[in-house]
């Protein structure tokens, strides 16, 4: 489960997730999460990782604290990147292997599987609500050095806090627009990924103020992905251009439906 990268994660630690984006900001691109736990810097491909990983669990109906474990594990284990490689036949953001059951390659590079195949090695962890956080990963991963996850787990909250919906207007993203003819989003392709993560019956239109915001995160880390201009959601409003300058009130935005357009 160790990463070939796992020396200079042991060193930089969280401090290269964090700051990882800066030339990407440079760029016009990245995204910023900001809860009352603290505020971390991701680029968008690692926005997209903890999103589906926030809405596996939903679909699982799984607390909190299993979201906070999953997290610090994928932070260490990939820096919350979906990686094509790794130690051994280590791949994805877990690092899981094939040779030791996990899945294939091709599936394991998939965050929802990978996700899943996580939250149900940890789902038979024994109390794992109660362990320290690094005791329960380690159950999990099987690692050389399984008391290295502890280090991540107040980014884990952070990250949970905002991707699972507790903290509204956590998650805000930016990057460039086309010029010119902008073309069609993609909104029903996002909806049916949406679906495969957070259960075949998810719609956006939303149960609860929470899912309603988790649904929300999704969308804003998935938008450059599926061409989305505009998510709406509970009052506020969320464009890519003015996405590092937060959420906007929208008096037009449902708190019954997650708009995408």
């Amino acid at each position: 489960m160790i990463v070939v990268l796992l020396a200079v994660g042991i060193t930089v630690g969280v401090f290269t997730l964090i700051n990882r984006v800066t030339p990407l900001k440079d760029l016009g691109e990245g995204c910023k999460i900001t809860t009352p736990e603290g505020t971390l810097d991701l680029d968008i491909e690692q926005a997209k990782v903890a999103a589906v990983i926030a809405a596996v669990a939903a679909r699982r109906k799984l607390p909190e604290r299993a979201v906070v474990i999953a997290y610090a594990t994928a932070i260490q284990e990939s820096k919350l990147e979906n990686l094509t490689h790794g130690d051994r036949d280590s791949v994805g953001a877990f690092q899981q292997r094939p040779s030791q059951g996990w899945g294939t390659p091709k599936q394991l590079v998939d965050p929802v599987y990978a996700s899943g195949k996580f939250f149900a090695a940890l789902e038979k962890v024994k109390n794992y609500q109660k362990l320290p956080l690094h005791e329960a990963a380690q159950l999990v991963q099987r690692s050389a050095d399984g008391s290295a996850y502890a280090q991540h787990e107040g980014d884990g909250k952070i990250l949970a806090a905002a991707f699972t919906g507790r903290v509204p207007k956590a998650v805000q993203c930016w990057f460039p627009t086309p010029t010119g003819k902008t073309p069609q989003p993609a909104t029903e392709k996002a909806e049916r990924r949406l679906a495969r993560a957070l259960g075949p019956d998810s719609t956006l239109t939303v149960s609860s103020r929470r899912r309603g915001w988790l649904v929300a995160g999704w969308s804003v880390a998935h938008a450059k992905e599926f061409g989305l201009s505009r998510v709406r959601y509970d009052g506020q409003s969320w464009t890519p251009a003015t996405g590092e300058e937060g959420w906007k009130a929208d008096t037009r935005a449902s708190a019954k439906r997650v708009d995408i357009s």
